[in-house]
């Protein structure tokens, strides 16, 4: 009996490492699950940053300092706008965000100037119309070949109004038409001033919806609106 005592005692000891390193499994799950989680925000992360057609619209030198936009489309809608120049201003940086609003809202460069950022709006918003113009054309030319685009292709025809000389700068403009109907006019041409900028827009959307160059003088841009009706009408009859 007395030797038999030692036994058990060396086999319950023998039983203590094994209950102290069972618990070593749980350590290990935990490893695991810490290190699958940066995996998937990595793939959620880069998921954004996916998105459509990414443009830059020309770079505009105003008084303030250069001015330049870059837009995002998903066909011909706006989804995004960023700034690639700015003036390095207070009442810039204010507006800016506002310029962007609108913009998405309107989806075009037909939007109003911001309060005491003239100048910056009259640039952002010319730097907008170009990366839109630019878009248009990559997406009619990017479009496959069948005999419904063949059909549009024929009847669209892009004519160039004459070169009228102001005594502001040269005035043309670069028209559209699919048919008898007026479906963009581009300005080729036109005075480096700030009174023309913010007329431009406005003598264009007179005419998609007039239909004609029979439009209304823009106020305080009298010379340029002149030179651009006499360009118009050039373009029109150039079309026949």
């Amino acid at each position: 009996m007395k030797r038999a005592i030692p036994v058990v005692v060396l086999s319950i000891a023998g039983l203590v490492p094994v209950w102290r390193y069972e618990p070593s499994t749980g350590t290990t799950t935990t490893t695991t699950e810490s290190a699958s989680t940066p995996s998937a925000s990595s793939a959620s992360g880069s998921s954004g940053t996916s998105s459509g057609t990414v443009v830059k619209g020309t770079t505009l030198k105003t008084e303030k300092g250069p001015v330049q936009v870059q837009v995002t489309f998903d066909g011909d809608r706006i989804t995004a706008v960023k700034m690639l120049q700015q003036p390095n201003h207070p009442q810039t940086t204010a507006a800016v965000p506002k310029l962007i609003a609108e913009t998405l809202k309107a989806q075009s460069a037909d939007i109003d100037t911001v309060s005491g950022a003239t100048i910056t709006s009259d640039g952002y918003k010319k730097s907008l119309q170009a990366a839109i113009d630019s878009n248009d054309s990559s997406s009619k030319s990017s479009a496959s070949p069948s005999a419904s685009s063949s059909a549009t292709a024929a009847a669209s025809q892009t004519v160039s109004g004459s070169t009228v000389n102001t005594s502001k700068g040269a005035v043309q403009v670069q028209a559209t038409f699919e048919g008898d109907r007026i479906t963009a006019v581009k300005m080729l041409q036109q005075p480096n001033h700030p009174q023309t900028t913010a007329a431009v827009p406005k003598l264009i959307a007179e005419t998609l919806k007039a239909q004609s160059a029979d439009i209304d003088t823009v106020s305080g841009a009298t010379i340029t609106t002149d030179g651009y009706k006499e360009s118009l009408q050039a373009a029109i009859d150039a079309k026949g």
